[in-house]
């Protein structure tokens, strides 16, 4: 079976699956990972389990409801750099599992890197940064009953953070 990689700080389902081991027999692990291929010889699968209820917001203004949650996907890499801007080509694909209908992403048309071209003091040593791939944010819905799986080139890593919508809507102006 493929590899799958563990970042720390994310909620990856290796967790939920060894949590699932100690469970009662009869207990539906949260992780299945059979309908999502293995990953190419060089390429990498990355797996994020969604935590099914997350603590409480301490923001009232701010949507409980999973429903109105997303989850952006951020895939790029940690590399030295100087102090200029500095953005990876590729684009984040949904494809559609055949036979399933589950949803994987794929990173995509990878290219080369972008950057701006000031001029850094001298003598600035280069720092690691971790330089995202895309120009746009690429976010999912939460649903905590699949999980994320996202393949991406080797070399490449993959973040993520969830997005909560406020719970006030706003009426737009009629012009």
């Amino acid at each position: 079976m493929g590899q799958v990689r563990v970042r720390a700080g994310l909620v990856v389902a290796l967790g939920a699956a060894f949590a699932a081991a100690s469970l009662p027999a009869r207990a539906i692990p949260r992780l299945d990972l059979k309908p999502y291929p293995a990953p190419a010889a060089d390429e990498l699968r990355w797996v994020i389990q969604l935590p099914g209820l997350l603590p409480p917001t301490r923001d009232p203004s701010f949507s409980a409801d999973p429903a109105d949650w997303r989850v952006q996907l951020i895939a790029g890499k940690t590399l030295p750099l100087d102090c200029n801007q500095h953005r990876l080509g590729g684009k984040l694909k949904p494809e559609t599992i055949p036979g399933w209908g589950y949803t994987l992403f794929r990173l995509t048309e990878v290219g080369p890197m972008l950057s701006t071209r000031k001029a850094c003091p001298p003598g600035e040593p280069l720092r690691p940064q971790f330089v995202s791939a895309g120009s746009k944010p690429f976010v999912v819905p939460y649903n905590a009953s699949l999980p994320v799986v996202v393949y991406t080139p080797k070399g490449y890593e993959l973040r993520w953070r969830i997005w909560k919508a406020e719970k006030e809507t706003r009426r737009a102006q009629e012009i």
